[in-house]
């Protein structure tokens, strides 16, 4: 008997502690939770872009934000959520950069990719969020 998962939240969560190599375990956590969920051929232009996002969220928290402590990965059929908590209560901001210099593009980037980011207070930090879909929304 086949369960019809359709509308319903399948959620996967990794703990954080420091930063050294914390990155790379994301990104290798979040690509086999794609994989399981089925984000493999035809979407590999997508899972891309995830793991970009992940990797730009997780490196704020390390830069910004006293490093990460959760990923929380929220996958339904028709959008994939991806939060970051982290200790600091000062939400995600633009910082003046010069566009031509390297780093300081870390929410140009999920302005393109994400369908929709922001964040929220949690306890004495907050959470970081995107939310994208598994093809590519057209402009």
């Amino acid at each position: 008997m086949a369960t019809d998962l359709r509308g319903q939240e399948q959620t996967r969560r990794l703990g954080l502690f420091g930063t050294a190599g914390v990155v790379g375990r994301c990104r290798d956590f979040t690509a086999r939770a794609l994989a399981d969920w089925g984000w493999g051929p035809g979407a590999e232009e997508r899972v891309d872009d995830v793991l970009l996002l992940v990797s730009e969220l997780i490196t704020n928290a390390c830069l910004h934000a006293g490093g990460p402590t959760e990923l929380v990965l929220r996958h339904r059929p028709d959008r994939l959520r991806i939060e970051v908590a982290d200790p600091s209560s000062e939400p995600p901001r633009p910082r003046p950069r010069d566009v031509t210099l390297p780093g300081g593009h870390g929410l140009i980037v999920l302005e393109r990719l994400a369908r929709r980011w922001g964040s929220v207070p949690a306890g004495e930090g907050k959470v970081v969020w995107v939310e994208v879909t598994p093809t590519i929304d057209p402009e």
